[in-house]
């Protein structure tokens, strides 16, 4: 019964990243064929590529984008192997597909190359969020960047990531002879990068507050009444003045940090307060630790058996 029950959750899986997959690939194809080729703004990556010389020859920007991923697909075999190639090579060819009949069949939307870069930005953030999200890889600069850094094992796959888009875009910018596409560019690339980041992390962000003071119990004590938040009390030793001190670590909702710094004014404003992001956080107030696409069945407690009872001696010390 366990083997059909992961199997089914197995199922489930393949359904649900390859339908994430065929999505991000129509919103990305929609932004490129209907937003930024005909407005001539070339991002980065191979359907930057495909757009330039769809703008120069007319030719197709999705069989452009496939054959500009096949050498990407060969070199990547050996150290990636097939089964990555493989589904990388249909989520490329999924998006040229789509990426050329949006292109032959639906209608410009906006001439306004601004409202073009904002609009293909909220959809390539989201296209790229469920991408990272299901890892699916779409070859490319993002994949062409990771072989480079492994193979010289010098500079770091985002670096080299940003130093091949951003030659796609200088040359199209030169070649098409449209100095405001490199504005447009850097409007898109913002806006994308703060819609996948929502799309992978969600909007529930928070923020981890660590709290050095002398009064940890009264402290904590007004943190758990007002805030209604778990708190964690460690012993420290300040390594300057060798004194021990307190660390009350907690995570709270963004609009609470201004009820912290309240009690700790009226307690201890001596204290020290340290708050970072958390772009995700687990657990009793936030989100489930158990994902609807990501369950696990859970596994069964073995009955423990009751101990047995000692024999007891008999009278001349053996037992009966």
């Amino acid at each position: 019964r366990s083997g059909a029950i992961m199997k089914k959750l197995t199922s489930n899986k393949f359904v649900i990243k390859y339908g994430a997959m065929v999505v991000a690939c129509i919103l990305y194809a929609f932004s490129v064929a209907v937003f930024t080729a005909p407005n001539k703004i070339v991002a980065g990556g191979m359907t930057g590529i495909g757009t330039m010389l769809n703008a120069l020859f007319g030719w197709n920007i999705g069989v452009m984008t496939t054959v500009l991923n096949i050498p990407i697909l060969l070199f990547a075999l050996k150290k990636q192997g097939w089964r990555f190639v493989l589904d990388s090579f249909i989520t490329i060819a999924v998006l040229s597909l789509f990426t050329d009949l949006f292109s032959m069949y639906i209608p410009v939307i906006t001439n306004d190359s601004l409202l073009a870069c904002v609009y293909a930005g909220l959809m390539q953030g989201i296209a790229v969020g469920l991408f990272l999200r299901y890892k699916v890889s779409s070859g490319g600069s993002e994949l062409l960047g990771r072989l480079i850094s492994e193979a010289t094992g010098k500079l770091s796959m985002q670096l080299l990531v940003g130093i091949i888009d951003t030659i796609i875009v200088v040359t199209g910018t030169f070649v098409l002879q449209n100095p405001e596409n490199l504005l447009y560019v850097l409007i898109l690339i913002f806006i994308s990068t703060k819609v996948s980041d929502i799309v992978i992390v969600g909007f529930s962000r928070a923020k981890m507050c660590y709290i050095i003071t002398n009064y940890p119990d009264e402290v904590g004590e007004l943190l758990l009444k007002h805030l209604k938040r778990g708190v964690t009390r460690i012993e420290g030793t300040g390594m300057y003045t060798g004194a021990t001190h307190y660390v009350l670590m907690t995570v709270i909702r963004r609009n609470q940090i201004s009820q912290i710094k309240n009690i700790l004014k009226f307690v201890d404003s001596h204290a020290f307060l340290i708050v970072s992001d958390s772009s995700e956080v687990y657990g009793q107030g936030f989100s489930s630790i158990v994902q609807s696409d990501d369950q696990q069945p859970k596994p069964r407690r073995k009955a423990l058996k009751k101990p047995e009872k000692p024999e007891t001696p008999s009278a001349d010390g053996n037992t009966p």
